[in-house]
């Protein structure tokens, strides 16, 4: 395999289905098969998800939340999507833990480096959930965070899009997709892969983040095992 450690990151309307709200049945089922597959291939897996289907922090504040309440509520969405996902693993046979980035018992494990690490090397998944544990960072920081935390090969974007284009191809036709990108190319270019934070976080750390399509069937074995789905940025 290419990559032997990565962390998938899932934004939380992926797991909403087609109208990217509350928890789709199917699209868990889906996600938790690819990502038993990658572990049945031996690879060590990590998951950061969004919670963008249930509550995000900045759609609080458009209603009159104080944005620190508003980000908590959002922390506390991505364990919803977390324990979801890993219920279904566990349906699978797939040994799956949830961590939490404050405590939350027992709803989940307080977050700690080597025991996410002991957890992915023993052949289960860990499920990180609720974000950094601060205000005003996004899921996509966390990953990053995470990411550098676990000493990943690479941070996995899984989109509905397959890659990285010039334009947004669901409104550009013709847009062009690239196969791979220098963090310095997509800094010029001031495409928006990930948050800044999360950015610099990965550059800095020489961390390669793939963005492909999550919905492609196999797609995610596919790149696992070094074909060229998606976009690279390295």
């Amino acid at each position: 395999m290419k990559y032997k450690r990565v962390l998938l990151k899932l934004s939380g309307e992926s797991i909403g289905g087609a109208d990217g709200k509350g928890l789709d049945e199917k699209v868990l089922e889906k996600f938790a098969l690819e990502i038993k597959s990658a572990v049945q291939k031996g690879v060590q897996v990590a998951v950061v998800i969004g919670g963008g289907n249930i509550f995000r922090g900045l759609q609080g504040t458009g209603h009159g939340f104080d944005r620190v309440k508003g980000d908590q509520m959002g922390m506390l969405a991505t364990v919803i999507n977390s324990i979801a996902l890993s219920v279904t693993l566990k349906a699978m046979g797939v040994e799956a833990e949830v961590y939490t980035a404050t405590p939350m018992k027992p709803f989940a494990k307080y977050y700690q480096r080597d025991n996410a690490l002991k957890m992915i090397q023993n052949g289960g998944v860990a499920i990180i959930a609720g974000g950094t544990g601060n205000p005003f960072f996004t899921t996509d920081s966390a990953s990053a965070l995470r990411s550098a935390e676990l000493g990943v090969d690479a941070l996995l974007k899984g989109t509905r899009v397959d890659g990285v284009y010039d334009a947004d191809p669901e409104k550009v036709p013709g847009a062009k997709r690239f196969s791979t990108l220098s963090f310095d190319e997509a800094l010029s270019r001031n495409l928006k892969i990930m948050d800044a934070t999360a950015f610099a976080l990965c550059r800095e750390n020489k961390i390669p983040i793939v963005v492909f399509d999550m919905n492609g069937s196999g797609n995610l074995i596919k790149l696992l095992s070094g074909e060229e789905i998606g976009t690279v940025v390295f």
